[in-house]
């Protein structure tokens, strides 16, 4: 299958790569469990017949109504829906689908999202501090910087923003609170800088002071990582034999869980791995596309 970049108008993240490892026979059933913006599925639709069936699914409905445009014309049949991941065993089961070809999740950002003010994930725009791209999660980051404890936000930091600066920055917000709440990104964006001594216009590091904690948050308030553990706790019934999982991770702690469950898998016999170690961007595609710098592509197949 050939990738052309006309029929994309972002290419997805390790798209090349991903096309030349995954062959879906025409009639075959593709889970995207994060359908974004379609781009991934546009690729191997192309390729499937009308027997052909994608399952997409997605938790922020703006990404499946432009996915919804630009798998229009697909020949195959798409089901979209609006659901997380971790509930892939019963979703796809609903549909009266025993088993499938291809699982694919591409655990980043799109930059629709990033943008999103709604959603509130930027530190480069002040935006309402929220960070659910699922607005059915009770919990938002303004919630949690605003009423955890010091010692818990500290370790939340340090736990899913692997951030060595975590307790004096969660000290840095609890003292913050007390003379206002917390609610911008802005805001928040600036009491780390100034936590870790960094000002944000004259700061030495490439990485901007706020991502780490930013990520942990993000990760907190959307279950990522218990999220993505229930997905590949059930990938491996799902798919048929031959059928094959690949997932793109973004930082280490997603893709330590994929290794981990991949070489599991494996050792009990269930699992081939195909990718020894992860498939990175090549400079090429990063000098493109910087969203692929930190991305990691690991595949298996069932045996």
């Amino acid at each position: 299958m050939e990738v052309n970049s006309s029929q994309v108008e972002h290419i997805p993240v390790l798209a090349r790569t991903l096309v030349e490892q995954i062959n879906l026979p025409q009639d075959g059933v593709m889970v995207d469990a994060t359908i974004g913006q379609g781009g991934h599925s546009l690729l191997f639709g192309t390729s499937l017949g009308s027997d052909g069936v994608i399952i997409a699914l997605d938790v922020d409905k703006k990404a499946i109504r432009g996915a919804q445009l630009k798998l229009k014309d697909l020949a195959c049949k798409v089901i979209y829906i609006y659901a997380n991941f971790s509930e892939i065993d019963n979703l796809v089961r609903e549909q009266g689908v025993e088993k499938v070809d291809f699982i694919l999740a591409d655990l980043g950002l799109c930059s629709s999202q990033l943008s999103d003010s709604e959603i509130g994930l930027s530190f480069q725009t002040d935006m309402p501090l929220d960070m659910r791209i699922d607005k059915r999660l009770r919990l938002s980051a303004a919630d949690i910087i605003n009423k955890t404890t010091q010692k818990n936000l500290a370790d939340l930091i340090f736990k899913f923003g692997q951030e060595r600066f975590s307790r004096r920055i969660a000290r840095f917000i609890v003292r913050e609170r007390q003379g206002r709440p917390i609610t911008t990104t802005g805001q928040l964006s600036s009491i780390i800088c100034r936590a870790v001594g960094q000002p944000e216009r004259k700061r030495k590091s490439k990485i901007h002071p706020a991502t780490r904690t930013f990520q942990a948050l993000r990760i907190a308030v959307n279950n990522e990582l218990e999220n993505l553990e229930k997905l590949l706790a059930s990938a491996s019934g799902l798919l048929g034999v031959n059928g094959r999982i690949a997932i793109i991770s973004f930082h280490s702690l997603e893709d330590r869980l994929v290794k981990l469950n991949f070489k599991a898998n494996e050792k009990a016999g269930i699992y081939k791995i195909i990718t020894k170690k992860p498939i990175v961007a090549s400079r090429e595609e990063i000098s493109s596309n910087q969203r692929a710098r930190s991305a990691k592509l690991r595949i298996a197949e069932k045996t």
